[in-house]
């Protein structure tokens, strides 16, 4: 069995708006969007990052599903960035309407992190590359 990993979906209030702050904050670039506004996908690199409206979400699972909610307390799942420049790609997502979550810091092991929340609330994690210590 041949298997990979292909998609992230995160059920959202409303798609055009949660896309369009991906694309100016982050830079990705729109790959599909329904004409209903219901489902949308990014370019993301190897693996697509897409939303889905609530509604959407709703009617795949019948039973209904914990929505996330900007004033609240987050889940415990994250969307992680790989960048060059950590405090310009956060300075740029606070523009474009994230909210700090932690303050950028240097991890024990070189590394740069620091997260935000998006629109819709999910955490957002922008950090460097990990340097291999070979």
């Amino acid at each position: 069995m041949n298997i990979q990993y292909a998609y992230t979906i995160l059920y959202v209030k409303d798609v055009p708006a949660t896309m369009e702050f991906y694309k100016k904050a982050l830079g990705f670039e729109q790959k599909m969007r329904t004409p209903e506004n219901d489902y949308g996908e990014l370019k993301s690199g190897e693996t697509t990052i897409a939303f889905a409206n609530i509604e959407l979400g709703l009617s795949n699972f019948k039973k209904g599903f914990s929505q996330s909610e900007p004033d609240k307390q987050p889940f415990g799942i994250e969307l992680a960035f790989v960048t060059s420049d950590v405090d310009e790609t956060m300075s740029n997502a606070l523009k474009y309407g994230a909210t700090l979550l932690e303050a950028a810091v240097t991890k024990p092991w070189g590394q740069k992190v620091g997260y935000l929340r998006d629109l819709d609330g999910f955490i957002i994690e922008i950090c460097s590359p990990i340097q291999s210590k070979e």
